[in-house]
């Protein structure tokens, strides 16, 4: 049974949902040829540099306007992992990111600002309209989408918002957007890399434009457990587009293993498991699956701490909580980041270790939302009350025990308490990866500049205490780790009671391990591991001669009938489209035709039907309805028979009866047939009987 989610897409890669502004003017588009790539384009000889397009929701850009001149100025983004992952591919490469930009910009500067960002930036910007990105994004995404892959279910309106349609054709259609910008750019033998959750049926788009494409998928969130995900109406729709990726990689295990679960379980797909590399068959073609955690970039981190601003700060936070046990969280405002729960452990600590009142202090920074809503501003005001009961019971007026800081806060300054603190707390109740870990390592290790800066001495022991919850994505890294279980408030208090307590040397132990293997698996490594085993995944793209499509959306009728009228337009046969069926056939045929030649047959032997039965569910039909009734007002007719010319489903028609659907259909037939077995066999008198239902 065809989803409604599905049927209501059949157009949608020829036709505009919304009507949106293109591009002014299209960049330089060097592939002309989408879809099936003729004998000449299978040599990749000719390509002198390869390309890698990387697409993500947002462009690697900072932007601003300058008051004086009016113009849009932008650098880029630093700290972006698009940006930083450059690192792990070859310097041969030719990268172009594809993607939004944190502005909106007037129609009127598009097409200049366009040819500026790919110039300068190798940029292409997708554009979006205000309207569409706000249902796209702050809609789909961030309603729907982003709750449901953290496990949080829309049981009540009160309590997440439930699916919403014309979110999920806002959705799509941002993704057709990307695709045509993907397509403007790309070169054959050229590699697509996309990122998250933002964009998981583009796969379908830029598969359907160009089968050969070499295409990868990473997932930056989590993603649920079939139990969760099936709850989803258009799950099927988003498994199918995902399917059309040559490698899809996930954090973890258990990602992956949801992940696979659901293909099982829902599309009946089977999976297995070849040399180290879990493959998963679909339409005769294998989808790899990759379990790749990402990593942070150290260069970028260590020439942070050798910033004058990051000694000034950190001096400043040094000696501002000197003689202080000093806890750090850095987490978005996010209802899923367990702030709340981390404070209630840090009021349970003072409670049952006294000890700790009057020495310990928690900075918890709470970096800007992503999304607004009640949700988060509820979970920001129970955050704020916590912490004020926390300070009002412990607290002096020379000692305030938990500090929010609820506002930007520059890298440098973070960089600067990472570098500080004695512990880190990171009590997220469900997580994609979350590298606030990985950036307190790579900070406890320092720098000698930072160390000189700071008065720690040369040769001086490091150490990074970790408390952190079981339920993110780089918990299995990190052995050395204390996990915890957030809900649990008693578990997380002696979790830090154990960390301040644990011996030095131990400590040293666990943070040479923990640097270890943050240093050897950045992002860097992250990025070249990625693209390594995509390029294994798309080695046989080009000897392939023949593709098992599985695009998804309901494309599974459009996309046939457009191949078949260019194979066969020179051919004597007329290609249709009907009701979940694509037709075939010879020029001046019709069912119409075959029906009156049966019954034209018949008369001329002398074998005149007393009864016609014409039963059919689609505008093909029509003909039949038509050409039966016509035939047997015939004045050649020696008697008229009994017509009963029927179409399935209410809806207008020739036919003078309907039933509901194909099990009105079956049931009826099984009547006749039962009536017709109580006669006696050899009737005088000939009955026929025509149907077609599909």
């Amino acid at each position: 049974m065809v989803s409604k989610a599905s049927t209501n897409l059949l157009n949608l890669a020829t036709e505009d949902l919304f009507d949106f502004p293109t591009t002014p003017r299209s960049l330089p588009r060097l592939m002309t040829f989408p879809g099936f790539i003729s004998d000449a384009d299978g040599d990749e000889k000719d390509v002198c540099r390869e390309r890698m397009i990387i697409v993500a929701n947002m462009l690697p850009l900072h932007a601003h306007k300058d008051i004086k001149t009016g113009e849009w100025c932008f650098t880029k983004d630093e700290d972006s992992l698009l940006l930083q992952m450059k690192d792990g591919l070859s310097s041969e490469t030719d990268v172009i990111y594809v993607g939004s930009l944190p502005v909106d910009i007037d129609a009127n500067d598009q097409e200049e600002v366009a040819q500026k960002l790919l110039d300068d930036f190798s940029c292409v910007p997708t554009f979006l309209p205000p309207d569409l990105y706000k249902k796209f994004y702050h809609g789909f995404c961030k309603q729907q989408l982003w709750p449901l892959f953290h496990y949080m279910l829309p049981i009540c309106i009160e309590h997440g918002d439930l699916f919403d349609r014309s979110l999920w054709l806002a959705y799509v259609s941002v993704s057709k957007i990307f695709a045509d910008k993907v397509m403007e750019v790309i070169t054959v033998g050229a590699y697509v890399w996309i990122h998250d959750y933002h964009l998981m049926v583009l796969p379908s788009f830029l598969r359907k434009r160009f089968h050969r494409i070499k295409l990868g998928f990473f997932l930056h969130s989590p993603f649920p457990s079939s139990e969760i995900y099936r709850t989803l109406p258009v799950r099927e729709e988003i498994l199918r587009a995902l399917l059309n990726c040559d490698l899809i990689g996930f954090h973890t295990f258990d990602y992956a293993r949801h992940f696979l679960s659901c293909c099982s379980r829902m599309l009946g797909l089977d999976y297995e498991c070849k040399r180290g590399y879990i493959g998963l068959e679909y339409y005769g073609r294998t989808v790899n699956i990759k379990i790749l955690p990402v990593g942070v970039h150290i260069g970028r981190l260590e020439s942070m701490l050798n910033l004058p601003s990051t000694f000034d700060k950190a001096k400043e936070i040094k000696d501002k909580f000197k003689g202080k046990i000093l806890i750090l969280g850095v987490d978005d405002m996010d209802i899923f980041k367990g702030i709340s729960l981390k404070l209630l452990a840090v009021e349970q600590l003072f409670q049952t270790f006294p000890t700790f009142r009057g020495k310990l202090v928690l900075v918890q920074i709470m970096n800007p939302a992503r999304s607004a809503g009640k949700d988060v501003q509820e979970a920001k005001r129970e955050a704020y009350l916590t912490a004020q009961r926390i300070n009002e019971v412990y607290g002096s007026i020379d000692y305030e025990p938990v500090i929010l800081i609820d506002q930007p806060v520059p890298l440098y300054e973070k960089i600067a308490y990472y570098a500080v603190a004695d512990c880190c707390i990171v009590n997220a109740v469900r997580d994609g990866m979350n590298l606030v870990p990985y950036n307190y390592i790579v900070c406890r290790q320092g720098t000698p500049a930072l160390d000189e800066a700071i008065g720690i001495s040369v040769g001086s022991t490091r150490a990074s205490m970790l408390v952190v919850s079981e339920f993110i994505g780089c918990s299995p890294s990190l052995s050395g780790a204390i996990r915890v279980n957030p809900w649990n408030v008693d578990d997380v208090a002696e979790a830090i009671n154990l960390a301040m307590n644990i011996p030095d040397a131990e400590k040293q132990l666990r943070h040479e391990k923990h640097y270890k293997y943050v240093s050897s698996h950045d992002v860097s490594y992250w990025a070249r591991s990625f693209v390594q085993d995509l390029g294994v995944a798309c080695k046989d793209h080009y000897n392939k001669r023949c593709w098992g499509m599985g695009i998804g959306l309901g494309f599974k009728a459009k996309e046939l009938l457009d191949h078949l009228e260019n194979v066969l337009a020179n051919e004597p046969v007329v290609v249709k489209r009907g009701q979940y069926i694509v037709e075939v056939k010879p020029q001046g045929i019709s069912k119409g035709l075959v029906a009156e030649k049966v019954l034209s047959t018949m008369v001329s032997t002398g074998k005149n039907p007393d009864f016609v039965m014409c039963i059919g569910d689609d505008r093909s039909d029509e003909d039949m309805f038509e050409s039966i009734l016509s035939f047997v007002s015939s004045p050649t007719l020696p008697a008229l028979p009994e017509i009963f010319a029927c179409t399935v489903g209410r809806k207008p028609s020739k036919a003078k009866y309907y039933l509901d659907d194909t099990v009105d259909v079956v049931n009826l037939l099984k009547g006749l047939a039962s009536i017709s077995n109580s006669r006696t066999k050899h009737s005088s008198n000939a009955e026929s009987s025509v149907g077609n239902v599909s």
